[in-house]
């Protein structure tokens, strides 16, 4: 009686499997890899001033209140769409401008309302940051936020 399964063929399986799922799992990166870069953030360019941006919020902690994109804190508004709320998404010196002022009105001291400290703040790291949250805005985030208020 001869064996169905002889030690060959185990081998060729695990050889072709291995082989089969690795060829899937490189096409399925390469795959991710174009949709982030063509699509995912296909609106703006990742230039080295959204980099700053991203530095500063980052040297701000700028996510232990605020979300951006639903990652984060919810002490604070969501910041994934709020220079198109603000009707800047596309005009940088807008955008710098209206953020600038927002932040210089810091604490507001409003009585009963959550306030946002003072940051001093130099003009390039406000442009960067800015810009940031420009390039954010324009990142296709599937419909993320559910609504216009974030």
């Amino acid at each position: 009686m001869a064996e169905i399964l002889t030690k060959s063929r185990a081998r060729n399986i695990f050889y072709g499997g291995s082989i089969f799922f690795v060829v899937v799992f490189i096409a399925l990166t390469a795959q991710s890899h174009k949709y982030i870069v063509d699509t995912s953030t296909a609106g703006m360019p990742l230039t080295e001033q959204v980099a700053l941006g991203k530095h500063v919020w980052e040297r701000h902690s700028c996510i232990n209140c605020h979300t951006l994109h639903g990652e984060g804190a919810y002490f604070a508004p969501e910041l994934g769409n709020v220079m198109t709320r603000w009707g800047v998404a596309d005009d940088p010196e807008g955008a710098f401008e209206i953020l600038q002022g927002w932040m210089d009105a810091q604490p507001s001291g409003a009585e009963g309302r959550r306030q946002m400290p003072h940051f001093e703040i130099t003009d390039e790291d406000m442009r960067a940051l800015a810009e940031f949250l420009r390039w954010a805005d324009h990142t296709d985030t599937q419909g993320w936020p559910p609504n216009d208020a974030g």
